[in-house]
């Protein structure tokens, strides 16, 4: 059997349900790959699976983070990283879910990242920033870093200074970085599942649907309960989509209605980048959603079968 499987597809698409029955089946622990969900307090803009649709099951890599806090791809692989190999010892699977693609190919890999030193070097390279502007950090990038440079847009401020800044701390490159990280082997070897629609257009019927529910839910009151605490609406968290749309609603700055509408929108459009980011993994068994398809779970169990390492 098995014993790391990573379920991946867009939002709305069924991971937590396919994850629960088949830790039930498998004897496993969920670990959630969703850069939202580690947020406390943010359960119902997440999705974030309840006691109720986690049927008992262990899931890890739930509010490990708070709102206000700055939460990135090396602090989610240092987590769940020891969560993954603690699941494996114990003689269970380790089902990872989610649809970060970013978290999740990351973790597999067992990507090391640059380390971020607190000597004051960012600090000063903030302050040129702000002194200087950003067209000259990008020169300054340029002449030690020309890969990054070409790939970084003048207004991505915090990856040109955090480019500068593994430079200036390690004296290689974050391109150097990254290409020594990607020529290690994976850490991990997992059998890879994604979810998607036959009909493009029922995932969104269901993306739609899912907004409906949140608002229904207490969206609105989950956000306000965050402000009110204190949560500055600016900050990366509050940023994400069924978020920051609605923080504009509740401060009167557009109609909910058309906040409904950016937030289906917006959910859409990154249903599609997420399926785009997947369809790159060759190692993926796809199953697909259709009204002549075969049932999700049960091509799940054969594929895991035939697979069965």
């Amino acid at each position: 059997m098995n014993s790391i499987i990573c379920i991946a597809g867009p939002t709305a698409s069924g991971k937590t349900a396919l994850a629960v029955e088949l830790a039930k089946e498998y004897h496993g622990e969920v670990v959630s790959c969703d850069s939202m969900q580690v947020y406390r307090r943010m359960n119902i803009g997440t999705a974030k699976p309840t006691p109720e649709e986690m049927q008992g099951i262990p899931h890890h890599m739930l509010d490990v983070a708070e709102p206000w806090e700055d939460f990135s791809v090396s602090r989610y692989c240092e987590l769940a990283t020891p969560i993954v190999e603690d699941i494996l010892s114990r003689g269970k699977t380790a089902i990872i879910a989610g649809g970060t693609g970013l978290y999740m190919d990351s973790l597999i890999r067992g990507n090391t990242f640059a380390p971020f030193p607190s000597t004051g070097v960012r600090e000063r390279l903030e302050a040129q920033a702000d002194a200087e502007g950003m067209e000259a950090m990008l020169d300054k990038l340029r002449s030690v870093d020309p890969d990054s440079a070409a790939r970084l847009h003048l207004s991505d401020r915090k990856r040109i200074i955090r480019a500068m800044e593994v430079y200036l701390e390690t004296g290689e490159t974050i391109t150097a970085h990254n290409l020594r990280t990607q020529a290690l082997p994976p850490r991990f070897r997992p059998l890879w599942l994604g979810l998607d629609f036959a009909d493009r257009g029922e995932l969104y019927r269901r993306i739609d649907a899912r907004v409906d529910i949140m608002l229904q839910q207490g969206l609105l009151e989950e956000i306000r309960e965050l402000l009110d605490s204190g949560i500055p609406p600016k900050c990366t968290a509050m940023q994400a989509i069924g978020y920051k749309e609605f923080v504009e609603a509740l401060q009167g700055d557009t109609p909910l209605e058309q906040a409904v509408e950016e937030v289906k929108k917006g959910s859409r459009h990154y249903a599609k980048r997420q399926l785009t980011w997947f369809r790159r993994n060759k190692a993926l068994h796809w199953l697909t959603r259709g009204p002549d398809s075969p049932e999700i779970l049960e091509t799940a169990r054969q594929i895991l079968r035939e697979n069965d390492n």
